[in-house]
């Protein structure tokens, strides 16, 4: 059995009988950056600036066109600047456990487009530049902070991640620009421990999906690869394969053409390192084991067919009932991507959610779900791996209880009338969030096992990222919308499966995503970055 059954077992059993190292307390004093230093290397600037908005609506529905269109440097700027980039510096009074520590300049919360599992932001982005490319070809490290670029090799080796690619059965690459991203797992795992593989992993899964949402709405395409000689791209950048991992590779078309890929005899390796601020860095047995797990056959993608055993189950006869359309307003994907926030405490079931703004929610979700990627198959859609609960609270004209959701069709079906607050909010495990006035907790489930058991223990990591996905379709909808929204990893899974009666369909929810409006804003205060 994979090893990857039991830390999925692990993670689903944590809330009743917690993941080793036991009694783990983070050294915060000692704590990691929130990004690599590669100190001595100049940091090109990128444009700080976005030419026009997007509009949301296109970016999550076929308006945004067909995905022909090439990226250029003011493109490829703008997606990373509204994605990982520092957009403002927020202070605020709410209900997270973070008020001690994001008044002082050093721990201070910038906010960005793409929400991350405790705010710690670990994934790296490394653009590969071609030939086609305005910048000399090499290898470059996105400097989120600066908004910048910095030029870790020189020399044109897009053939070496086309060779990556190719390895694991990819089609002939025909483009020489690609972005990878990797995550150094000290800069997340210093808080979560062992249990920070399975929140960064989701982190892949939702910068994805903000390049997805900011590209397919300018006719861009993003369209990830997560098999792949993940061996040699580690080489390519230099990581420990211990201390960082490759999760993903998205190539770019280019505009005006590509030289394709350049063939690279030799195996060129970054030879610059970041330099670690933590004095004791630690690794961890169960992230070490299911690191080296994932990536057991990387260069050997199986047939998208291969996952047909795991799609997921439809909803049940239940009573329908229609929400009506989605309607994602006039906002577009900057303004969403810039309004992002969580609504720590700040829930209230004052004001009810729409039937409309929950119908919009939940058609987010499942284009999340969709995420196009190298398993999707000749025809670009979706995996069809997620299925979705709703916890409804406070919607108007909707009783109280509990539904699946009908992909396609805007509807809900009933699974269990009743008010379910007590339950929610006894199953959380923390207090920054008052489930019970949530006007919804949208649970998405998934068979993971069933997934691993169809592609590999690499299929774990494909699960996680789809729930990521998810999770920033989501928070950039209700963002859009003007809805609240926060999304928690700290919940009793357990109680949520038998709730649902999901033991026998082995289904399993990794994510809770809690939507509704808010009871006003607090004191605090914003200052924008650009």
């Amino acid at each position: 059995m994979a090893f990857a059954h039991e830390y999925l077992d692990a993670v689903l059993h944590r809330g009743r009988d917690g993941m080793p190292p036991r009694n783990f307390q983070p050294n915060w004093a000692d704590a990691p950056r929130q990004t690599k230093l590669y100190r001595g290397l100049d940091t090109i600037e990128l444009p700080a600036t976005v030419d026009g908005d997007a509009s949301l609506r296109a970016a999550f529905t076929a308006e945004g066109g067909t995905g022909t269109a090439g990226f250029t440097m003011e493109s490829l700027s703008g997606m990373l600047l509204e994605s990982y980039g520092r957009l403002a510096r927020r202070i605020e009074i709410n209900a997270n456990d973070d008020l001690d520590k994001v008044q002082s300049y050093r721990s201070a919360k910038f906010a960005r487009g793409t929400a991350s599992g405790g705010g710690l932001y670990p994934v790296s982005i490394y653009w590969v530049a071609g030939p086609s490319a305005p910048v000399s070809p090499g290898v470059y490290y996105y400097n989120s902070p600066q908004h910048g670029i910095q030029r870790l090799l020189s020399g044109d080796v897009s053939g070496q991640v086309a060779a990556a690619l190719e390895a694991a059965g990819s089609d002939a690459v025909t483009t020489d620009q690609f972005l990878l991203l990797g995550l150094k797992f000290w800069q997340n795992a210093f808080k979560y421990n062992s249990f920070s593989y399975h929140a960064t992993t989701m982190d892949i899964g939702t910068v994805i999906q903000t390049w997805r949402l900011w590209a397919g709405a300018r006719n861009l395409e993003v369209r990830p690869a997560f098999w792949f000689d993940e061996i040699r791209l580690g080489e390519l950048i230099g990581s420990d394969p211990d201390d960082e991992g490759i999760f993903a590779v998205v190539p770019l078309a280019w505009d005006g053409g590509s030289h394709g890929p350049a063939s690279s005899p030799v195996r060129s390796s970054v030879r610059h390192t970041d330099e670690e601020r933590s004095r004791t860095v630690l690794r961890f047995e169960l992230l070490q084991a299911i690191h080296a797990d994932t990536r057991t056959g990387a260069d050997q993608r199986p047939v998208p067919e291969a996952l047909a055993p795991a799609t997921a189950l439809p909803a049940g006869d239940g009573q329908r009932l229609p929400l009506g359309p989605a309607d994602f307003g006039p906002a577009g994907v900057s303004e969403a991507l810039h309004g992002r926030r969580s609504s720590f405490g700040e829930f209230s079931a004052l004001r009810r959610l729409t039937r409309a703004e929950l119908s919009t929610v939940l058609a987010a979700a499942e284009t999340g779900a969709a995420l196009p990627c190298d398993l999707s198959g000749a025809d670009g859609q979706g995996l069809g791996l997620v299925k979705f609960h709703v916890f409804v609270n406070h919607v108007e004209d909707v009783e109280p209880g509990i539904y699946e959701y009908v992909p396609g069709t805007g509807e809900l079906a009933l699974v269990k009338a009743g008010s379910y607050g007590t339950f929610l909010q006894r199953n959380y495990f923390l207090n920054n969030y008052n489930l019970e006035q949530a006007g919804a907790v949208v649970v998405p489930v998934v068979r993971g096992n069933e997934v691993i058991d169809a592609v590999g223990p690499r299929g774990y990591r494909l699960v996680n990222a789809l729930v990521g996905s998810v999770a920033q379709a989501v928070y950039t909808a209700s963002s859009g919308i003007g809805v609240g929204c926060g999304a928690a990893l700290g919940f009793d899974n357990i109680s949520y499966m038998e709730e649902l009666g999901l033991e026998d369909s082995h289904e399993q929810p990794l994510l809770i995503l809690m939507v509704g409006h808010e009871r006003g804003r607090f004191a605090g205060c914003r200052f924008e970055n650009s």
